[in-house]
């Protein structure tokens, strides 16, 4: 799981990188990859889920258009992406 909180100013461009790495990543389909953006209520707070199988793992990185999105994140943010590792505790419906 990834959280950052953006400068009110750049959520629209963040709107606008998100969907152009979605389209490539529907176009492309890599292996192995699932991934998921929520925008919370506050409207300036993301998080991500990713989830990474196999081949998978280094799939984000090659892809241009999140190349872009990350490249420019951490200067659209006020608080900086963090990675919080999850472990399964249980789940339905997530399989």
């Amino acid at each position: 799981m990834i959280r950052y909180k953006l400068k009110p100013d750049q959520v629209e461009r963040n709107l606008e990188l998100l969907r152009e790495a979605y389209e490539e990543m529907n176009a492309l389909r890599p292996p192995g990859l699932r991934h998921a953006s929520y925008q919370l209520d506050d409207k300036v707070t993301f998080v991500d889920f990713v989830v990474t199988e196999g081949r998978g793992a280094g799939s984000l990185g090659l892809l241009p258009a999140f190349g872009r999105f990350r490249s420019t994140l951490d200067a659209r943010c006020v608080e900086p992406p963090v990675l919080i590792e999850l472990h399964d505790a249980g789940s339905y419906g997530f399989e």
